[in-house]
């Protein structure tokens, strides 16, 4: 599988972007969040989209680098998500502290949020299976 992030995957939408907000479900591991939703009308399998805060980080120096990073993750880790989940989704990728952690350290987290997310995916999946 290749490690990349094209267009065709970035979040864009700010429809979708404001269902994430108002209809959303979310899983986190601090410092990271993960805002989620399944889509319906989709036919691709993952938007992806990041956020870093102003609130945290004034400059915007500051806030595109958690951004690449974020995006870096996401893009190392895709597999992870693409392997496990069926429907197509949409998700916001959200760094949320003045913490200034190595990207070693929100490597990890990543993986730690998406096992989080597939966990509690697939038992949603199981409960909707057996009813």
């Amino acid at each position: 599988m290749p490690f990349t992030y094209p267009k065709s995957e970035k979040l864009k939408s700010t429809k979708t972007i404001g269902s994430l907000f108002t209809e959303g479900k979310s899983v986190s591991k601090y410092p990271l969040r993960l805002v989620y939703i399944k889509e319906t009308h989709s036919e691709s399998g993952l938007k992806f989209g990041v956020s870093v805060s102003k609130k945290y980080f004034k400059k915007a120096v500051d806030r595109n680098y958690y951004k690449r990073v974020l995006r870096e993750c996401y893009r190392l880790n895709q597999d992870l998500l693409k392997q496990n989940i069926k429907a197509p989704y949409s998700m916001m990728f959200f760094y949320q502290t003045k913490e200034r952690l190595t990207y070693q350290e929100i490597f990890e987290k990543t993986q730690l949020l998406f096992a989080k997310f597939i966990e509690s995916e697939l038992k949603i999946e199981e409960k909707k299976e057996s009813v």
